[in-house]
């Protein structure tokens, strides 16, 4: 250790720990929910659970959360750090408010020494539990912490922050994208709106060689009115499901692999995936830019594009368009909610329910003309592959940070190196 460094009991630097227990008022809409589940990797993944406003004082009688306020999970798992923005939120059972002293503890540099390496380990020692690790407040109160000055707390802290900074804003840049690619599927594809603009002589607002592949007018299907000149046909007509089953012994093991546990909800972009070394059974192969949907508790919304080549559980069914042309359409019918609601509804068993290929390759859908689902393509790759560049840069910024994080908390790395080899300094 440092010589200016010093050794502190973490009760001893707080001036608020607070401990969120009993059952949470859970609720479809008011002030979001912080829950132990979206603590994950140093960050708060989307919220989709909520506390109603008139239940927020109530609850939270323990003591309000501020902004910059770092909370930590005390089980299942134990130990996930994050910190709070300025947002007002709500925290759930089995999360932990820590606020440190000012002049003695930055928060920012507290978050990143708790995920370091020693105070993980001390946070497992002081855990009890038989199935599943807990820390109880007292325990937590006792984990020693290192600290150097607070000057340099807070260059460490900026040091590790712009890192993370810049993957936040992949992050966010790739979520946008979604959005608008998600946007545009909706209005070509669900309610036709160049259709509809161009029947009632409006300007449907795009070039004229995008707004010409559209009818103006609209003839009566199975499935209601739709676009002249289109037809109606299933998943199945223009996608399939490879199937390249793998055996574990044919599977080398530094091959990436993604299970339901590496893919967010809602969200098309797969930022984390494991390496399949110890791997025991029988997985499926696929391919860079191909669709992976999770077939299990299909509720849960697991859909992406692979960012890269490797194997996945066999509760992925792996999507793959019939032609190039069809990659946009594809994608944008197995991510939408109405697709994943017709999945989830046709899923099989109580406990954990599946969907299956041949269920999905059922789903009734309008299918333009050739001409138009190659347009949508071609914006779609363009979509996803600015989405997959954020995720192989927000990885190499996160291998960086998580090289730089031991040395800087242990001192065996000074800021002053540290910054000459920050390579996101301009």
């Amino acid at each position: 250790m440092v010589s200016e460094w010093t050794v502190r009991q973490l009760g001893d630097c707080m001036t608020a720990v607070i401990d969120y227990r009993g059952k949470t008022p859970r609720k479809t809409t008011g002030i979001p929910l912080v829950t132990a589940k979206v603590v994950k990797g140093g960050r708060i993944e989307p919220l989709n659970e909520f506390i109603d406003v008139h239940d927020y004082e109530l609850w939270m009688r323990r003591g309000i959360p501020e902004p910059g306020d770092i909370v930590i999970t005390t089980e299942a798992p134990l130990g996930e750090v994050a910190q709070l923005g300025p947002e007002r939120v709500a925290l759930a059972q089995r999360l932990i408010t820590l606020r440190g002293k000012p002049g003695v503890l930055d928060n920012t540099f507290l978050k990143f020494l708790l995920q370091s390496e020693d105070v993980q380990n001390h946070l497992r020692a002081r855990a009890t539990g038989t199935t599943v690790l807990g820390i109880k407040q007292s325990e937590l109160r006792k984990v020693p912490l290192t600290l150097p000055p607070l000057t340099e707390q807070r260059a460490i802290a900026h040091i590790l922050g712009t890192l993370d900074d810049k993957i936040e804003l992949n992050r966010r840049m790739s979520e946008t994208l979604e959005a608008m690619a998600r946007a545009l599927f909706k209005s070509w594809f669900v309610d036709f709106d160049p259709v509809r603009a161009k029947a009632d002589g409006r300007d449907p607002g795009l070039p004229k060689l995008l707004a010409d592949l559209f009818p103006d007018s609209f003839e009566h299907s199975e499935l209601g009115e739709i676009p002249t000149g289109w037809r109606v046909g299933k998943l199945g007509d223009v996608a399939n499901h490879p199937r390249r089953g793998v055996q574990p012994s044919e599977i080398e093991g530094s091959t990436p692999y993604i299970a339901l546990e590496h893919m967010p909800r809602r969200c098309i972009a797969l930022s984390e995936w494991d390496v399949a070394d110890g791997l025991e059974s029988n997985k499926f192969g696929f391919k860079r830019g191909e669709i992976l949907f999770g077939k299990l508790r299909p509720y849960f919304h697991k859909v992406g594009v692979a960012p890269i080549d490797g194997v996945c559980s066999t509760d992925i069914v792996v999507v793959t368009p019939q032609a190039e042309k069809w990659f946009g359409f594809v994608l944008g019918h197995v991510s939408s909610d109405t697709f994943v609601e017709y999945a989830n509804a046709g899923s099989t068993g109580t406990k954990m329910p599946r969907t299956s290929w041949n269920d999905m390759a059922r789903y009734t859908m309008v299918l333009p003309p050739d001409s138009i689902v190659t347009a949508f393509t071609d914006e779609m790759r363009k979509v996803v592959a600015r989405i997959l560049v954020s995720i192989h840069e927000s990885r190499t910024l996160a291998t960086q940070r998580d090289t730089l994080l031991p040395k800087l908390i242990s001192g065996e790395l000074r800021v002053r190196n540290a910054e000459a080899l920050d390579t996101t300094r301009s």
